[in-house]
């Protein structure tokens, strides 16, 4: 899964070095990567270049905005589907998995005459 990654994180402003990393798993998969990033720069620093399929055809599909306009890069993190990882900062122990297929679409909720998404 990991390969050689065109996409390269660079190091904060007067950095030297190694930037502190922190342990994760993709699709069961241990990775280390770099604290402070999104979810999406971290697993494509690491190589990985598929986080999703599409519904209708099932081709292979990653970020494109970085900006959360997209929703290219919907995940499974930590057991909640439909996270956008390009805005989620990575974790110490942050458990990632592919979102194959269709997104979960949840019930709208009733709330005063209203109706609105609940998540």
């Amino acid at each position: 899964m990991a390969t050689d990654s065109l996409f390269k994180v660079l190091p904060p402003d007067g950095a030297q070095g190694n930037a502190a990393t922190v342990a994760i798993t993709f699709d069961g998969q241990a990775l280390r990567v770099p604290r402070g990033a999104s979810v999406a720069a971290a697993l494509l620093a690491a190589g990985v270049q598929r986080f999703r399929t599409t519904p209708v055809s099932g081709a292979s599909r990653a970020p494109f905005c970085m900006m959360g306009v997209c929703f290219e890069c919907l995940v499974e993190i930590d057991g909640v589907a439909n996270r956008q990882s390009c805005l989620v900062a990575v974790a110490e122990g942050m458990t990632i998995r592919s979102q194959l297929g269709m997104r979960e679409l949840h019930e709208p909720a009733t709330v005063a005459g209203e109706t609105r998404d609940e998540r």
